[in-house]
């Protein structure tokens, strides 16, 4: 056997053709990294690291370059909302219906959940709607109607059809735990413009949150600072109000007391970025106190904006409570909230069944869960615009996967389906009644601009002035970030 020439065991000098061998291989990788490096095929920009002051961790900070909003509002529907029954029009669906999907070659299609029957036309009726004539269901006709506020992507994908992996890949970026959600990058990377709230707020659905909870809000491995604080309008917060013992006086000189041994210990440990971090988060709990109730405070809104949301609706107290919690969506971009996460289904005992995961008889369901979803979350669109935020402010509305345009056998309902679907995003920075990518003439497969999550995230970013390819932390060596190493712009869909 011949050893490596400059191996221990080969104990042998490289005689004149090994050293040309060896040195003309050299020098062509050099060559080659040098072509590459030319072209910037070789390695990404180096990445830009918010430069964040421990003491005043949510200060507002710069983007990468002009930003087109300032604020995300980001709607998640767990369970997998149907998009063949709500924003995807098929009419080959309609004229096939009850008849087998076409498969290419021709064996049996099976699913999550087992073996497909038929094709099954969509349960309810699509229109026309807005001056685009854009085609959506009569499931959601309040949120049909604004249509023409609304930019599509038809073929958006996933990597997952379980929805845990895929509920963790639409907000993290990656099926796995442990990854920071969207907003805490977001939160990261801009700070916020609101002094006594945070950056990222969660709003849980009023029937118990999502299936994966909290791993949707997480910072994970970025500082703790930047995971989403969740309360909502029925549940804001513990209850903060000074007790009635303390009067103003005793409690502010309290507060200016621990100011002040707070600032002696940081002198004392100059240069302690967790020190520091622990001490600012704890002031914002402070000023929370103030500002958190206040704002959760519905009671000074008007009866005509409580009624455009539908919160009084007696008759159906589940979307009166979703109502509240987009009212509060609201109300927090307002004061500047940087990232909003809004949350519709959940997994929840006690009040029949909890989201969109129609797999048995998801007309049923969806009846239960379409006016919930509908008129609260048109208002909330209908009154950002209203009062002059929707143009800066972007709204996401998605899901974690789509669904099957065929029944399950033996059952009225679709299974998962991860490999088209549709997600909309309204307001600043985006094109209007515009519609990008397509599945095909079923609905099944994504076929024209196929779209992933990683591309929606880096167009999210892109919006907010950030380059996702930049946006990085150093995390057990290796240069994280949101996109992984993928994602690119859906350039088509921007204004």
């Amino acid at each position: 056997m011949r050893h490596h020439p400059l191996s221990a065991a080969g104990r042998h000098l490289l005689d004149r053709r090994e050293f040309l061998q060896w040195g003309g291989t050299g020098l062509g990788g050099v060559a080659l990294a040098a072509l590459l490096g030319h072209d910037r095929l070789l390695t990404a920009a180096p990445p830009i690291r918010p430069v964040i002051d421990p003491a005043a961790p949510f200060a507002a900070r710069p983007p990468h370059f002009p930003a087109k909003a300032r604020n995300v509002l980001l709607v998640f529907c767990s369970g997998a909302l149907s998009h063949v029954d709500t924003f995807d029009h098929k009419p080959e669906l309609v004229r096939r219906h009850d008849t087998p999907l076409p498969i290419p070659d021709g064996g049996k299609l099976v699913t999550f959940q087992g073996e497909q029957g038929n094709l099954v036309k969509p349960l309810w009726e699509f229109r026309p709607r807005g001056e685009s004539g854009t085609m959506t269901s009569d499931l959601l006709p309040c949120l049909g109607a604004l249509a023409d506020e609304m930019c599509f992507i038809h073929s958006m994908t996933a990597r997952s059809n379980t929805h845990g992996p895929a509920e963790n890949q639409m907000a993290t970026g990656f099926t796995l735990d442990g990854f920071p959600s969207a907003g805490a990058w977001v939160s990261y990377a801009l700070g916020s413009e609101c002094s006594d709230l945070p950056a990222f707020v969660a709003i849980p659905d009023p029937r118990g949150g999502p299936q994966v909870g909290p791993r949707q809000w997480q910072s994970a491995f970025l500082p703790a600072v930047f995971q989403g604080t969740a309360f909502n309008a029925d549940r804001p917060i513990a209850n903060l109000a000074r007790p009635a013992g303390i009067s103003p006086t005793a409690d502010r000189a309290s507060r200016e007391f621990i100011a002040r041994l707070n600032d002696d210990e940081l002198r004392r440990h100059p240069g302690d970025g967790d020190l520091a971090a622990r001490i600012a988060a704890y002031e914002l709990a402070a000023r929370m106190q103030l500002a958190a109730p206040r704002i959760a405070d519905l009671s000074g809104e008007t009866v005509a904006t409580l009624d455009s949301y539908g919160a009084r609706d007696a008759a159906n107290p589940l979307k009166a409570r979703f109502a509240r919690n987009c009212i509060l969506a609201r109300r927090l971009i307002e004061q500047g909230v940087r990232f909003v996460q809004l949350f519709n289904g959940a997994y929840a005992m006690g009040e029949g069944v909890g989201n969109w995961d129609g797999h048995k008889t998801l007309a049923k369901q969806y009846a239960v869960h379409g006016p919930i979803l509908d008129q609260p979350l048109a208002g909330l669109l209908s009154d950002l615009k209203q009062r002059g935020l929707l143009a800066e402010t972007l709204v996401v509305f998605v899901t974690e996967f789509g669904r099957m345009p065929t029944f399950q056998k033996g059952a009225s309902g679709r299974d998962h389906n991860p490999a088209g679907f549709t997600v909309w995003l309204a307001g600043a920075g985006v094109r209007r009644a515009f519609h990008h990518g397509a599945t095909d003439e079923f609905g099944y497969k994504a076929v024209t601009d196929v779209a992933t999550i990683p591309d929606l995230h880096a167009t999210i970013l892109h919006l907010l002035g950030i380059d996702h390819t930049r946006l990085t932390f150093y995390h057990n060596g290796i240069e994280r970030r949101l996109t992984d190493v993928h994602g690119h712009v859906i350039a088509p869909i921007l204004a």
